[in-house]
């Protein structure tokens, strides 16, 4: 049996090292243009940094690292409603403790500027890194957290693959930010969007409430939708 402390301790540590990876990823290759990995390899970060701590910390705290997550795993009634803002709170601070980590070391980099270059951070508009309306970047949210958490109940549901439930997370989240990259350099999780805009500390923090509100609204409509097809399994 678990403790609250290391529920909480592995949220804190799994958003870290999401954070880390993902958003490490796509600073470091745009300070390297030259190495560069690509946003598809932005995309394979994204969905490694979740495949390999669903692993290392799910046993522990049922691996969410998101509150869009908890908030539809509470809505399709597999989470406790009364715990939602411990993971919430432990999920932010890791993500800004690795955004923290992300800005010590990009400032190795002579001329290095979170504010110039972005910082990872989640925009649209004139932010968008493919120059994508608000309606769009609201839109791409909603959809595809609803269907991240749909995929993330669905299976680790009792009639899942429980052991392969990680690896279809993993690519799930692999698969969004492909998607989504272009439009708004994919947020669906309101704690990998915090972490970044604070250390960008300009047009990110205006337009954080977008990755607030819409992951949230998307995560609880995918949580509702599980509890509808999977009946009383939820």
């Amino acid at each position: 049996m678990t403790t609250t402390t290391q529920r909480l301790t592995a949220e804190f540590f799994g958003t870290f090292w999401l954070v880390l990876g993902g958003c490490g990823s796509a600073i470091i290759s745009a300070a390297f243009p030259q190495l560069g990995i690509g946003f598809v390899g932005v995309a394979l970060a994204f969905g490694l940094t979740v495949l390999t701590m669903v692993y290392a910390m799910g046993p522990i705290s049922g691996g969410h690292f998101n509150p869009a997550v908890s908030v539809g795993l509470a809505a399709g009634g597999r989470f406790a409603w009364r715990d939602l803002p411990g993971y919430i709170i432990a999920q932010v601070l890791g993500a800004i403790a690795a955004a923290f980590v992300l800005y010590i070391i990009a400032s190795g980099k002579a001329g290095f500027s979170p504010s110039a270059s972005g910082f990872a951070s989640n925009g649209y508009g004139a932010h968008s890194p493919g120059g994508y309306s608000i309606a769009s970047g609201m839109v791409t949210e909603l959809v595809l957290t609803a269907f991240f958490v749909f995929i993330i109940l669905g299976a680790t549901a009792k009639r899942g693959h429980g052991a392969l439930a990680g690896v279809a997370i993993g690519l799930t989240l692999t698969l969004i930010h492909l998607i989504s990259i272009p439009i708004d350099n994919t947020s669906v999780n309101p704690a990998r969007s915090t972490g970044p805009a604070l250390f960008q500390g300009e047009w990110a923090l205006h337009q954080l409430w977008l990755f607030w509100v819409f992951p949230l609204l998307g995560g609880a409509i995918g949580g509702v939708i599980y509890r509808t097809l999977y009946g009383n399994e939820a």
